[in-house]
C-alpha cells in the first residue's frame, strides 16, 4: 500500500524547521545525522551527511570512501517526504561504494521514516556553503565534471544563516535581498500570528524590512521580508530577534482575531505559495 500523505513530514525530528529550510530555501548546505541505536542498516557508517542537493539531482550517493550523502531537494516519490528520504538513506547504504541512487521507488506504509531511523536526541546543525564543492570531497574531477560543478556554483544564491532566530536566512537574489524564515508553529498559528502583527503595523523587519508574503511547505510557514540590499546580513540580527519576540507572543495569544486581523489574514493567505 502506498505511503499516506503526511502534511508535516519532519515533525518530531530535532531541527524540524531547518529540515524544511534545507528542503526549500537554502541552496547549498549539509548537516550530519546519526542512526538511533540498533536502527542502522547493515554495513552503514555511524553517520550520514544530509545535503540540499547532489549532482544530477540524485537522491543519494555512496561514496568510494564509504560516506553516505543524501540530497533532500531531489523531489518526492510519495506523499511522505520523511519516508522518501529514509528510503534514500537505506538504498545508499546498500549500494556499492562509488554508486549513486538515481531514483526512488514509491514509498509504502512498510518503509521506515526518518523518525524511525535517526537518533532523535542528536541536534540537527546546518552548515551553509558558498557553493557545491562538498560534492567532490577529495575526489578529482574530469573536465566535464569540473564544468558541471562550476555551473552549479555560479547558480548558488548567496545565503547566510542568521543566529538570532532558528531557521532564519538572509539571501541575495540578483540585486535584491531578503530574509526568509521557517516558523516553528503550524501553518494556521503562524498565519494568524503574522496577521495580528500586520494589522497592528508591526510586521516590518526593523525600519524598512517589508513583509512580502509567505511560502507554505511541509506544514510550516516561511514568511519573506525584503531588506536593504546595502546592509550586511549581520545587521538584521537585532530586527529578527525583536520580530521573534513579537511573533512568539502573537502565536501564544488565544484572543479571537479582530476584524482588522481577519482582513490582514485574508491578505496574507492570498499571497501564500505552496511549495511541493
Amino acid at each position: 500500500m502506498p505511503a499516506p500523505f503526511v502534511p508535516r513530514p519532519f515533525e518530531g525530528l530535532p531541527g524540524e524547521t531547518d529540515w524544511v529550510a534545507m528542503r526549500e530555501i537554502v541552496p547549498a548546505a549539509t548537516a550530519t545525522v546519526r542512526f538511533a541505536e540498533g536502527k542502522a542498516p547493515e554495513g552503514a557508517p555511524e553517520t550520514v551527511t544530509i545535503a540540499t542537493v547532489l549532482p544530477l539531482a540524485w537522491p543519494a550517493l555512496h561514496r568510494d570512501n564509504g560516506e553516505i550523502l543524501v540530497g533532500i531537494q531531489s523531489g518526492n516519490a510519495s506523499g511522505d517526504t520523511s519516508r522518501d528520504i529514509a528510503q534514500a538513506v537505506e538504498l545508499a547504504v546498500a549500494a556499492a561504494p562509488g554508486t549513486p541512487v538515481s531514483a526512488l521507488p514509491v514509498s509504502t506504509v512498510e518503509t521506515d521514516r526518518l523518525q524511525d531511523l535517526l537518533d532523535l536526541e542528536a541536534p540537527f546543525e546546518i552548515e551553509v556553503h558558498e557553493g557545491f564543492d562538498f560534492w567532490v570531497a577529495d575526489s578529482e574531477l574530469d573536465a566535464e565534471g569540473r564544468e558541471s560543478l562550476e555551473r552549479a556554483n555560479e547558480s548558488a544564491i548567496p545565503t547566510v544563516k542568521l543566529v538570532s532566530a532558528p531557521s532564519a536566512y538572509w539571501c541575495r537574489i540578483g540585486e535584491r535581498c531578503y530574509v526568509r524564515w521557517v516558523l516553528p508553529h503550524d501553518e494556521e498559528t503562524s498565519t494568524s500570528a503574522l496577521a495580528r502583527l500586520h494589522a497592528a503595523g508591526t510586521s516590518s523587519l526593523g525600519d524598512s524590512g517589508r513583509l512580502l508574503g509567505c511560502f507554505r511547505s511541509s506544514g510550516l510557514l516561511i514568511p519573506v521580508w525584503e531588506v536593504d540590499p546595502e546592509a550586511e546580513p549581520a545587521s538584521h540580527e537585532a530586527p529578527v530577534a525583536a520580530m521573534k519576540e513579537r511573533l512568539d507572543a502573537a502565536a501564544a495569544s488565544t484572543e479571537p482575531l479582530t476584524a482588522a486581523e481577519r482582513g490582514a489574514r485574508a491578505g496574507l493567505m492570498n499571497r501564500q505559495v505552496t511549495l511541493r
